[in-house]
């Protein structure tokens, strides 16, 4: 495939995206709950996922006037879309005559979708209000500052544009959007959303849901002893008790101020011993401060639908990206990519590559430590900035194939640069016991998949 597409070469899994899914809705079930797994899809441009989606339970949350048309395209009807993001007049115009449903961040953004449904005579729009600033009961302010959302200490303008619109807007309920993975603030997050709807309640409002967003994230390696092993050592070369182990002594946010650590490591987790599905077990089971009964059991008393909006989770397994070696000299291997074909840096997730070789391995050939360069003509243009630890030497014409990079690390910041080509995006499945794959646009689940001979 790379030989006839080229590299870099983005492989997706679509029946791996179904799988994923089926794990999330099993937890909502043990709990009870209803709800919808929608996709985050600004976490993969593909057309075969999406298409995948199409013929599962599952919905998809478009941020863009863009996705909201692929979405449409692919299959999935506007009763499983949620749109959500920053909005565009056109984008909210489209979200209000499709009749999907609108994630508003704020009380101006609901008064222009509803000024859209009254000029143009559409139905109401089923609407839920993303929240932010959220606290505990007590002083302590659990969520950081977000760009998105309503402030819970000043909900009553929401009640207000609610009430003047309700022959345009259908209030559905209440949702949140944190830039975190800490479970304490996206519990806090959720028990303020659920005061928030009580409120709507006595106020006449009739909500029917919660949406925790998303944030569940993926755990990158098998072994934790590896993270700690790697973040022992990386702390140790920041104070100097070691050689550098990073591309001219990079910290990844850690620092050496007169022999003593400062700072705090800016890398994704790599290893999580809880993601994905598990973390939402672990929200729901977390006891509500308020009424110290768990969070799951008190949307259920309340007889509201749980959403949620998974991106990274959702991709777990579900792609690689595919390079090519270009060159090897003094430690230094240049690929046939670039940092935004692989954007292992820009999301700060940390793996080592698989190496591919081409020919038979020489007979003196054993491990070696290498940096991972791109085909850009920029010092910055570092595939990661730590050294990586390969089997064997690579060599000019060897693949190196990232793995796991379906969320984010694929096409989130791919783009055309110093006329470098971008990434072509295949799909692969199995059939029987076979692999088959097609271009990721030629991709529908229909193709050769219901021959029974």
């Amino acid at each position: 495939m790379l030989d006839t597409l080229g590299s870099p070469l983005n492989l997706v899994l679509p029946d791996r995206l179904a799988a994923n899914v089926r794990d999330f809705e099993t937890t909502l079930r043990a709990y009870d709950l209803g709800g919808t797994v929608y996709f985050a899809h600004k976490a993969n441009r593909s057309s075969a996922l999406v298409r995948a989606l199409a013929t599962t339970g599952a919905g998809i949350d478009v941020a863009s006037l863009g996705e909201l048309q692929h979405a449409l395209g692919a299959g999935i009807g506007p009763d499983r879309i949620m749109a959500t993001g920053p909005k565009s007049r056109e984008f909210l115009w489209l979200a209000a005559r499709t009749g999907v449903t609108v994630g508003a961040d704020s009380v101006p953004e609901l008064a222009e979708l509803a000024g859209i449904v009254a000029a143009h005579g559409l139905p109401r729009v089923r609407v839920m209000a993303r929240l932010s600033g959220f606290a505990s009961t007590g002083t302590t302010v659990l969520s950081r500052a977000s760009r998105f959302g309503v402030p819970v200490s000043a909900l009553d303008p929401l009640w207000a544009v609610l009430d003047k619109h309700r022959e345009q807007l259908d209030f559905h309920g209440a949702a949140y959007h944190l830039d975190t993975n800490g479970l304490p603030e996206k519990a806090a997050a959720l028990e303020g959303c659920l005061q928030a709807l009580a409120e709507a309640q006595r106020r006449g409002l009739s909500p029917r849901a919660v949406d925790v967003g998303g944030g569940f994230g993926v755990n990158y390696l098998a072994d934790s002893r590896e993270w700690e092993a790697w973040t022992t050592e990386l702390t140790g070369a920041v104070l100097g008790q070691r050689p550098p182990i990073t591309w001219d002594g990079h910290g990844y946010g850690l620092r050496n101020e007169g022999g003593r650590l400062r700072g705090a490591l800016a890398v994704y987790p790599a290893y999580r011993a809880v993601a994905g599905p598990a973390y939402l077990d672990r929200l729901l089971a977390t006891a509500s401060t308020a009424h110290r009964r768990p969070l799951g059991s008190l949307v259920l008393d309340n007889l509201y639908d749980l959403h949620l909006e998974p991106g990274r989770a959702l991709l777990d397994q579900c792609g690689a990206v595919l390079t090519r070696v270009e060159e090897v000299r003094d430690g230094l291997v240049r690929v046939a990519a670039n940092s935004n074909d692989v954007a292992l840096e820009a999301h700060g997730v940390l793996m080592d590559p698989i190496l591919v070789p081409r020919g038979e391995p020489r007979p003196d050939d054993g491990p070696v430590e290498v940096f991972l360069a791109g085909n850009l003509c920029l010092e910055a243009d570092l595939i990661t900035r730590r050294r990586v630890l390969l089997p064997r030497p690579p060599r000019a014409g060897d693949l190196l194939v990232f793995a796991n990079t379906a969320g984010y690390l694929m096409d989130f910041s791919a783009g055309s640069a110093l006329m470098q080509p971008t990434a072509r995006t295949v799909a692969a499945w199995r059939h029987g016991g076979d692999w088959r794959w097609c271009l990721d646009e030629r991709y529908w689940p229909v193709t050769g998949r219901e021959e029974t001979g």
